[in-house]
């Protein structure tokens, strides 16, 4: 007698007999290929590799990882002296140096204040290395803001003296305020305030804290006070309403009053002492694009009596003042002079490009095709995070597991053709483009294979989350054949496609158009798990990803095969190259490799300001308008002093040399 799992076994038996061949090989096939995606990628995406940040243990496993692939593939792996790893150095974390290199005294006549390290005062990451002695100045809340008629700097000589800025911003918490009503505008960053310092020759920054910051956490501190009292009163209220109690209820009872019993010490205390503490080596942030300017953070109230003096009322009473006529009270702090030195040592590591070749046997150019996708990410989280409060691994299985994924594949694909490839193909997973694009901007000026012998640039970033059939193909427009190809090739893939012509995306792609080489960039859009812990590999859609590559294979064998080659095309950007709000228009794209030195200009868009100009890539540029310039925080600055249709003189180092050049502003984009 047959039983019901041997009836089972017959009817998938003959349910089996009744599928062509051709139909299961090629389901076998697709799930062979789903299964190989969601192996690579699940690693990749792994606890194991920690999110893959930037100096660590998991992003070097990574690479490895990588690396092992392209040889397995059969990819050319010793381009770059025996290696497949392009390496350059990064930072990755400050530090304080030793107490005795960080030092800060006030100095009148006979007269010295020695600020204790840790409790008066404390260099700032956001700062740098170096010795000091220079006068004070009081420069109020450090801000310049002229379309608001409130220039805290207009009629006040700087150069080469120690400023003292408050926190914050005149106004606070009134929504009639001329800067951003109840919320904190852009004149309230720290970096805002110390790139205005710096631009206006500064020789440093001590910050302190404002008065009604210091308020808002004195009324927290005296809630949570008299919330500890009355749960003290509580406990012992409820413990006296009996008279006898087991030694377990008089240990839990011990245990709760000495719990209360401290917190109400330490808010007793921090009420006592008042709230004014400074605040920690990288409260301002970690990252410094000025290793000279000294930044530090100081007690409010070891700056009181020197401003009462000068200016004869309170600071308390000055920041009212200003609140109600928004006019700047600033000026030198007498003779006083600020004398020491700060050091921070910054903690850089080694990363690295991974980098192979497939050589096509039969090829007719020397050119390459070039693709890349991005293998790092955001590790345990910090400031790229969309979750900064958390302190948990990221594992970036979206961003950009998906893509590093993929161009293994792609690359795979690529390589079971080279007998009828015309173009070798460089592939290329970079390393640091959650930084800056740090690793395609350090490639493109360390091309392994020249720039003028690339044919185009190829990059998928997040290409994991295929929703509603959506895809982007951002560049479209930085070739002509781009997207008559791309729809040309979506009659067979049937994607809800997207063309986004420009060739400045956020991603490694832009390096190379802005060394004006055609490039396209395959992306399924954001999500709500973009750069949070959330982005795990479960919420993968690998059938999509199989589709996609499917999708761009097919583009890259018909540029091999085109006749003609894919001619850069200028697409005017519709994006400001850093930041939004109501500036005028430049057109540069930032280089984030450069540091210290001033503003890096990696390109310039087609037919803007700073092209029209003769601005070009590897400009660095160090003056705007009289303004000195460090970095990117300072140009932003800089630039928002100018309105659309000033013609604006600009310094800009080339080839080690000074070049002064005039631009002439846009309308902000």
């Amino acid at each position: 007698m047959l039983n019901i799992t041997n009836l089972s076994r017959i009817f998938f038996l003959l349910l089996l007999v009744s599928i062509p061949c051709g139909l299961l090989a090629e389901e076998a096939t697709e799930a062979a290929k789903v299964a190989s995606l969601k192996e690579t990628l699940g690693y990749l995406a792994s606890d194991k590799l920690k999110g893959r940040g930037i100096g660590s243990a998991g992003l070097e496993e990574a690479s490895q990882f990588v690396a092992r692939q392209f040889e397995a593939i059969g990819l050319k792996t010793d381009l770059i002296n025996g290696t497949p790893f392009q390496e350059f150095e990064v930072n990755v974390s400050s530090e304080m140096g030793p107490k005795e290199k960080n030092v800060l005294k006030l100095v009148s006549g006979e007269e010295t204040k020695d600020l204790k390290l840790g409790d008066d005062f404390t260099p700032l990451a956001v700062g740098g290395s170096s010795t000091f002695d220079a006068p004070l100045v009081f420069v109020g809340y450090g801000i310049s803001a002229p379309k608001l008629e409130y220039d805290e700097y207009a009629d006040l000589d700087v150069k080469g003296k120690v400023v003292v800025i408050l926190r914050k911003e005149p106004q606070q918490g009134n929504p009639h305020s001329v800067f951003d009503g109840t919320r904190a505008s852009q004149h309230a960053l720290f970096s805002r305030k110390i790139s205005n310092a710096y631009q206006n020759g500064a020789a440093g920054v001590i910050l302190i804290n404002d008065s009604q910051g210091l308020g808002e956490i004195r009324a927290h501190v005296k809630a949570a006070f008299e919330t500890a009292v009355a749960d003290l009163v509580k406990r012992q209220q409820e413990y006296s309403t009996k008279e006898e109690h087991s030694p377990e209820e008089i240990n839990a009872y011990l245990e709760d009053v000495t719990k209360l019993g401290k917190k109400i010490a330490e808010y007793g205390d921090q009420l006592e002492q008042g709230m004014d503490e400074v605040i920690p080596l990288t409260g301002a942030g970690a990252e410094s694009s000025r290793p000279n300017f000294p930044v530090m953070f100081a007690k409010r109230g070891v700056f009181e009596p020197l401003i009462k003096k000068q200016f004869g009322k309170s600071l308390s009473d000055i920041e009212m003042g200003i609140d109600h006529t928004l006019k700047p009270v600033v000026g030198p702090l007498g003779d006083w002079k600020a004398i020491g030195e700060t050091d921070i040592v910054r903690e850089t590591a080694t990363i690295h490009n991974v980098i192979g070749l497939i050589e096509a046997p039969n090829a007719t150019s020397d050119e390459v095709i070039l693709i890349g996708a991005h293998y790092d990410h955001l590790g345990m989280g910090g400031s790229g995070s969309l979750a900064p409060l958390t302190h948990e691994i990221h594992n970036g299985a979206d961003d950009n597991a998906s893509g590093t994924t993929a161009l293994l594949e792609v690359a795979r694909r690529l390589m079971a053709k080279k007998d009828q490839l015309r173009h070798r193909v460089l592939v290329i997973a970079f390393t640091g483009e959650e930084e800056g694009l740090l690793g395609s901007a350090h490639y493109v000026k360390e091309p392994v294979v020249p720039l003028d012998k690339t044919l185009m640039m190829f990059n998928m970033d997040m290409v994991g989350r295929l929703n509603e059939n959506k895809l982007i193909a951002m560049g479209s427009g930085t070739a002509e054949m781009f997207e008559p190809l791309l729809d040309q090739l979506n009659e067979k893939h049937k994607f809800e496609l997207t063309k986004d012509p420009g060739g400045f995306g956020p991603s490694d792609h832009a390096s190379f158009y802005a060394k004006q080489l055609p490039v396209l960039a395959l992306f399924t859009g954001t999500h709500n798990d973009y750069h949070r812990p959330s982005d795990d590999a479960d919420k993968i859609n690998y059938q999509g990803m199989a589709r996609i590559i499917d999708y761009g294979v097919d583009f890259l064998l018909a540029i091999d095969k085109a006749d003609d080659r894919p001619k850069y095309v200028a697409v005017e950007s519709k994006q400001s190259e850093m930041r939004g709000g109501s500036r005028p228009y430049f057109g540069s794209i930032p280089d984030f490799t450069v540091v210290g030195k001033g503003y890096g200009i990696q390109g310039t868009s087609p037919g803007s300001p700073a092209a029209e100009a003769g601005i070009t890539g590897g400009d660095i540029l160090i003056d705007l308008g009289g303004n000195r310039i460090g970095g990117l925080e300072d140009f932003d600055a800089a630039l928002r002093k100018f309105k659309a249709g000033d013609k604006v003189e600009v310094v800009v180092l080339r080839d080690g040399k000074e070049v002064k050049l005039t631009v002439t502003l846009a309308p902000p984009r």
